[in-house]
């Protein structure tokens, strides 16, 4: 009776409650007794209840105890867990009761102890989360670590992905390191299975948004319209601006309306400014905006009474070879032409006057407030030399000068700034044939020249040079007349003759025939003989000289007699029988000589 009100005192027992309050150890030792039945619905309620150590799923456990190195877990299973303290560095507030996941690494150590990881099971949970979250496009939070080489290191859930530089915002990023340490919301983009690599973007979040804003920011675009903008992007040939997801671009002379070198001059980055829609094409994709034109055009705030003949100051701001832009007012430049920088007429660049940032003063040539332009000249502001030129330079007056140009047909030479005048070639030596002036002068080289003409109304002088000096050839007509006799030296050979330098200014020419000597050889090169003057030219500088004539002098006064006369009577037509035999007998005692 009693053994069967035991029996159903234990069937009325909750099995969990039982199990709870079950002690293994005492019936292990055969203290407590426990029917088979009651054994079998136990050992069945066990399996059901707690965890099989055999699985290498990812489960929950909790805290139950903490040491300075260990966690104890309780996974539900026949026995506590251990899980190293490292494996939960990331979260140093681990206490007694917390939930964590765990995978079962080994059901019995050494000593018999259960051995679990945390790390394992929340690398594995990671993954199931990134893949879910690269599947479905779900917005995680994830940890900005550090920076890299190209972008940066974010914590997912536990998990190191990689942030590239151009994924953290639509616009460039300057300075990474501020966000380092921080928590920000991305999108997995990417992962690779076989790497385990992920890849995340910050900037897909906000694409979205922004490309919702962009279509209803170009829907409303028109030229002319005024809006706020934010300096995105600085370049050497323009400012890219930021209208809220659409960019525009301000070209660098679209940002002032005076000259400028770079836009750094006129906006910083991030800065805020209102900017004015000049045009953009079809698509709306290309907005050309303006900032200068937000201002009045400084053409429009010029000096109403300013006008031609008035002087001016202003800065250099930009040098040509055809002349310098001056700005006279904040955007209103005015243009100084080489021409009108001196009075000189040759050619110079206008770097030999002005250079950039130069102060300078100068009178007003032309204005148009029309067309926006306006003429300069500096020159003008010092009198015309070519004023009193007559009484400077009169015709036949002496001076010196620099040789400043060279052309085929002579030299140009300043004698001051502004007059300038020209030698022609034949006026720069009384004795030298002179094939290019370079042959005699150099550019640089002072020079002294005689006035020769003056054309006040043509702003143009013939100078000489040779007329600084008497003319040697009238001393030479005489020296070297016809007839007269000189010692020389055969120079060279040339086809119809030879030439003899008689001194440094008269250099003779031998024809072939007047080369024989009297034994009927001929003079040969290096070879001094005595010659007779025979032509003297002083206007073509020519001189003719034969040795033949020194020894058959009177064969030649015949033979010039009879040519002479010969030519008269054919002029006449009455040739006499006379002169036909004197002729004879000369040819006849020529030929007996020989």
């Amino acid at each position: 009776m009693a053994d069967e009100n035991q029996q159903q005192q234990v069937q009325e027992v909750n099995p969990e409650q039982f199990l709870a309050d079950f002690n293994w150890k005492r019936y292990e030792e055969g203290i407590d007794e426990v029917q088979d039945d009651q054994l079998q619905e136990f050992e069945a309620l066990v399996d059901k209840t707690f965890i099989s150590t055999d699985s290498e799923n990812v489960v929950q456990g909790k805290v139950v105890h903490l040491t300075e190195r260990e966690a104890i877990i309780d996974i539900n299973a026949k026995s506590e867990g251990v899980i190293s303290l490292n494996e939960f560095r990331y979260n140093p507030d681990l206490k007694v009761g917390d939930s964590v996941d765990v995978l079962i690494e080994t059901r019995e150590d050494k000593t018999g102890q259960l051995v679990l990881s945390h790390r394992k099971a929340r690398m594995l949970r990671s993954w199931d989360r990134v893949n879910a979250a690269h599947d479905t496009g779900e917005v995680v939070t994830g940890f900005v670590k550090c920076r890299t080489k190209g972008g940066m290191i974010v914590d997912v859930f536990g998990i190191e992905a990689f942030l590239p530089g151009s994924q953290i915002d639509v616009k460039p990023i300057r300075d990474y390191d501020q966000y380092v340490g921080k928590n920000m919301e991305f999108k997995v983009v990417k992962i690779n299975h076989e790497f385990k690599n992920v890849v995340v973007s910050h900037k897909a979040l906000i694409e979205a948004d922004i490309e919702e804003q962009k279509k209803e920011i170009i829907g409303q675009l028109e030229k002319g319209q005024v809006l706020e903008g934010v300096v995105k992007n600085i370049t050497s040939y323009g400012v890219f601006i930021d209208l809220g997801g659409v960019d525009g671009l301000i070209h660098i002379t679209d940002l002032s309306w005076s000259r400028i070198n770079h836009p750094t001059e006129i906006v910083e980055l991030d800065q805020k400014i209102n900017v004015v829609i000049l045009d953009f094409d079809d698509n709306k994709s290309r907005i050309q905006l303006g900032l200068k034109q937000l201002q009045q055009h400084p053409w429009e705030a010029l000096d109403q009474n300013l006008k031609v003949g008035d002087k001016v100051k202003g800065k250099v701001v930009v040098i040509a070879d055809y002349g310098a832009f001056i700005e006279v007012n904040e955007g209103v430049e005015g243009l100084i032409h080489v021409s009108e920088m001196s009075w000189s007429t040759h050619l110079r660049s206008a770097q030999d006057f002005v250079k950039v940032g130069d102060e300078v003063e100068a009178v007003i040539l032309t204005l148009d407030r029309e067309e926006r332009k306006m003429s300069l000249g500096i020159k003008q502001l010092t009198p015309d030399p070519w004023t009193d030129i007559t009484a400077k330079y009169p015709s036949g007056s002496k001076h010196q000068g620099i040789v400043r140009n060279f052309t085929n047909f002579g030299v140009f030479v300043e004698l001051e700034e502004g007059i300038d005048g020209l030698i022609y070639i034949s006026d720069l030596s009384w004795t030298k044939k002179i094939k290019h002036p370079s042959e005699f002068l150099a550019i640089g080289d002072k020079i002294e020249v005689v006035v020769l003409e003056l054309d006040v109304e043509g702003r143009k002088l013939s100078l000489g040079h040779k007329q600084t000096t008497d003319n040697p050839w009238d001393k030479y007509e005489k020296d070297f007349a016809i007839g007269t006799k000189h010692s020389g030296t055969i120079d060279e050979l040339v086809d119809k003759g030879a030439t003899i330098t008689f001194n440094e200014d008269i250099v003779a020419f031998v024809p072939a025939r007047h080369l024989e000597k009297e034994d009927g050889k001929k003079l040969k090169k290096g070879e001094e003989a005595e010659f007779v003057i025979i032509e003297f030219n002083k206007e073509f500088k020519r001189v003719v000289a034969s040795h033949t004539a020194l020894f058959r002098e009177e064969e030649e006064k015949i033979v010039k007699a009879a040519a002479a006369k010969s030519k008269a009577a054919s002029a006449s037509e009455k040739t006499t029988l006379g002169d036909i035999g004197a002729l004879a007998d000369l040819k006849e005692k020529m030929d007996s000589k020989k």
